[in-house]
């Protein structure tokens, strides 16, 4: 059913448990897993000049960073990737890239709790994904459901 599973990540907290639920996802289905991360090209624009090269550096730095935490998850194999641009637009044209068959992430990224169901990023690749994308929510503390919502 699932042959290549992306796992997109910037490193938070509220994308741990996506991982988690993708590697096992992938396990299930001895899938390929590829963890994408994207340094969001609108947050080094939008600062002032004299600071964008620390910024991206520094950008870059937390994308390495996501995506060896993901590894560290994993005894398998996984494909990492780190892009530059728009993250919505980045995730749907890599899983194309790598014909995914599936994107997994969290609901909230860097940004927090400004979106009252998903955060934008994971809205705008649940709308404009090309294939099924897995939201896993981060659970509150002593919570034990889990709100898993797919789109395709």
């Amino acid at each position: 059913m699932f042959d290549t599973v992306v796992v997109a990540t910037d490193g938070s907290d509220s994308v741990s448990r996506a991982v988690d639920v993708a590697l096992d996802l992938a396990a299930r289905f001895d899938a390929e897993v590829h963890a994408l991360s994207v340094v969001d090209a609108s947050e080094v624009d939008a600062s002032p000049e004299q600071l964008r090269s620390e910024l991206e550096t520094a950008l870059e730095t937390t994308a390495d960073a996501a995506l060896a935490t993901v590894e560290e998850r994993t005894d398998t194999e996984i494909t990492t990737a780190v892009r530059d641009g728009r993250p919505a637009v980045e995730i749907c044209e890599y899983v194309r890239e790598v014909d995914g068959d599936l994107i997994a992430t969290g609901t909230r990224g860097r940004h927090g709790e400004n979106r009252l169901l998903l955060g934008s990023v994971a809205e705008r690749v649940v709308r404009t994904s090309p294939v099924p994308v897995l939201t896993v929510r981060q659970l509150e503390t002593g919570g034990d459901d889990a709100e898993l919502a797919a789109s395709g």
